[in-house]
């Protein structure tokens, strides 16, 4: 049986923020487990050790004997913002790494499916690339209002391997999948919720007490028939999966050595690197 819900918000008992920190928190709230991307200065985009604590922190609570369901959200003003372009170059010349990058995709997408507890996505700000990704793969999505959700990996000439290629055409349909990939358009909060990718729109001062309060609910469900319907729904998803994401993993993994890719990467960060040297030189 479930335990009781306590109002008390604790970190795992592992130690303060839970074993992934500083990267990756998570908190104890009665039955519920608060996981928080914690990059927020990078708006939660995954460098190596966020991705990896992505892939391992469902097989942590799996072994919770008292989790019950799990919020999963981000810290700041964005859910998460995708792949780190700092990291991207370090993919190109590292091929072992970007190897390890890779097969952490696919085990990413099957720890998230294969996940027995109900997961509820307060989705705070930009979910992009993989941070869509994690949304879309959660079971229940709560979007704040000035949210979006995009995959942009066309767009820096990247194969959406661990992006929307695998799911959306089994959320929205073929069509407006093809249509938001191939442009990498960003898809706004209400805009979400009409194609599927989102429950509902909620205001985003409400929207952590709200995505809080639904996963208590969940996790006062009887235990064995929340995750016993969890898992032959997911049945559906990883049929759709299957094919699929080997397929574009393996073009993804070929797409780092493009020169559109690389001209895209470079660009971005040479801008980057301008608006810090002139905020630098403005403040001084």
């Amino acid at each position: 049986m479930a335990a009781e819900p306590s109002t008390q918000t604790t970190s795992d008992s592992t130690g303060s923020g839970g074993p992934f920190a500083p990267e990756l928190l998570v908190e104890s709230k009665g039955a519920v487990r608060i996981v928080t991307l914690n990059r927020p200065d990078a708006m939660n985009a995954t460098n190596e050790a966020l991705h990896e604590s992505l892939i391992a922190v469902w097989a942590h609570l799996a072994k919770d004997p008292d989790a019950r369901a799990v919020v999963l959200t981000g810290a700041g003003r964005a859910f998460s913002a995708g792949g780190d372009f700092d990291h991207f170059v370090e993919l190109w010349d590292d091929k072992v790494l970007r190897r390890k990058e890779i097969d952490g995709a696919r085990r990413l997408l099957t720890e998230m499916i294969e996940f027995p507890l109900p997961v509820v996505a307060a989705v705070n700000g930009a979910a992009v690339g993989l941070g869509c990704n994690l949304a879309v793969c959660s079971d229940i999505v709560l979007i704040a209002e000035d949210a979006f959700i995009a995959d942009p990996h066309v767009g820096v000439g990247l194969t959406a391997a661990d992006g929307g290629a695998p799911t959306w055409p089994l959320l929205m349909g073929m069509l407006r999948a093809k249509e938001y990939l191939f442009t990498s358009e960003r898809i706004p909060a209400d805009q979400a919720v009409v194609l599927g990718l989102a429950n509902r729109v909620v205001p985003g001062d409400q929207l952590l007490d709200q995505a809080i309060a639904l996963a208590e609910k969940l996790a006062a469900q009887p235990p064995q028939a929340v995750q016993s319907t969890k898992r032959a729904l997911n049945m559906h998803i990883k049929r759709a999966v299957a094919g699929v994401l080997e397929y574009a993993l393996h073009e993804e993994f070929h797409s780092f050595d493009t020169p559109e890719h690389q001209a895209v990467v470079n660009g971005f960060l040479a801008r980057s690197r301008a608006r810090t040297e002139k905020a630098a030189r403005t403040t001084s």
